[in-house]
């Protein structure tokens, strides 16, 4: 009697792009998840790609007043020459928007940068230390988190630039104002991480083989606590495009010479919307609206797919039929019942309701 032998194939060892962080959250969304998560992504992409190419695709200057046909007029309706007209301040509403879109760019990585680098360190060192500094940073960064996101992010752009300023002394105003508001949150996140892993066994054992604090703390403890920042990272990017143009609209942002804000382009054309002139505001709402948007979506979506209990189910259902499958006994695969695995009796079936039938 001859007995196939089964071998056991090895696993394939994933490549380095499917273990990219949203790679690999696109490989296990299934449906709507999918869905959300390739359109967030798309809408990301294309604001993404028009900040970097904005010298390129803006027909005219942010600033630009004239072209080769002279003055550019005010309030314009959209025409050949302006697509979508001109403000009242005579700025081409294309060029300003696509422009605006560099400018929310800059101020998303420098604002999250400066936070997630100031509450990282912060919360790593309060959770591992403890003591009276962990007190002391849990009861600043809860005063600071109980203040309203926008006021503080006001009284923070006063001080540091006196409401107005040049191109990068105002992002840098509003990435500052923006990096107060969110360093309670990246804080909050790494001190509960580092409180838990620093009792784990691993950490222990390398207290006692005379590892270092600096090296367990960032060897160890940062390593597998940072799981989390990039559903934080995508949810703080959202906002803080709504923090900028809340500045602006308030008339504490950007000056208009020095580079294109939606929010403060939003602010000027407030007494249009009144005489029927709706160029000048639906262009750039409407570019905050789908940045926000997308960005909304594919941190939604990471965050279910980082929660097991929130995944699709069509995974699941696959993996159980794999299971089910797959040989216990020398004689091959067996086939699944309602009330279990048919064949290891011999002779004996279920009907449509799981009881067993004798033949």
């Amino acid at each position: 009697m001859t007995r196939t032998a089964h071998t056991t194939q090895p696993t394939p060892k994933r490549s380095f792009w499917s273990r990219l962080p949203v790679i690999h959250q696109l490989r296990q969304s299934v449906g709507l998840q999918r869905g959300m998560l390739i359109a967030g992504l798309v809408i990301t992409g294309v604001f993404i790609l028009v900040a970097i190419f904005a010298p390129i695709i803006a027909p005219y200057g942010f600033s630009q007043l004239s072209g080769p046909g002279g003055q550019f007029g005010s309030q314009n309706p959209p025409s050949a020459q302006h697509i979508w007209g001109t403000t009242v301040g005579g700025y081409d509403v294309f060029s300003r928007t696509i422009w605006g879109a560099q400018t929310a760019l800059l101020v998303i990585i420098v604002a999250v940068i400066l936070s997630i680098f100031a509450g990282v360190v912060l919360g790593l060192v309060s959770g591992y230390f403890g003591g009276w500094l962990d007190r002391v940073l849990v009861v600043i960064c809860d005063a600071i988190y109980a203040f309203p996101s926008l006021l503080l992010a006001i009284i923070v752009a006063i001080v540091v630039s006196g409401g107005q300023s040049s191109l990068w002394g105002g992002i840098l105003a509003a990435a500052i104002s923006i990096t107060v508001v969110f360093i309670p949150q990246y804080f909050r996140v790494i001190r509960a991480e580092a409180v838990r892993i620093k009792s784990e066994a691993y950490v222990e054992s390398a207290r006692v083989v005379g590892a270092s604090n600096g090296r367990i703390m960032f060897r160890h403890v940062l390593r597998n606590s940072t799981r989390t920042l990039p559903l934080i990272f995508t949810l703080n990017s959202s906002e803080a495009i709504l923090t900028l143009a809340g500045l602006g609209f308030l008339g504490f942002g950007i000056e208009p010479t020095a580079a294109a804000e939606w929010g403060y382009d939003l602010n000027k054309a407030l007494s249009d919307v009144t005489s029927g002139i709706w160029w000048t505001s639906v262009f750039p709402g409407a570019a905050i609206v789908l940045v926000v948007l997308g960005i909304t979506l594919v941190g939604e979506s990471l965050n279910d797919l980082a929660d097991p209990r929130l995944r699709g189910r069509r995974r699941a259902a696959a993996a159980s039929g794999l299971v089910a499958e797959t040989s216990v006994v020398a004689g091959g695969p067996l086939t699944a019942g309602p009330a279990g695995l048919d064949g290891l009796e011999g002779g004996e079936s279920f009907d449509e309701h799981g009881i067993e039938v004798k033949p």
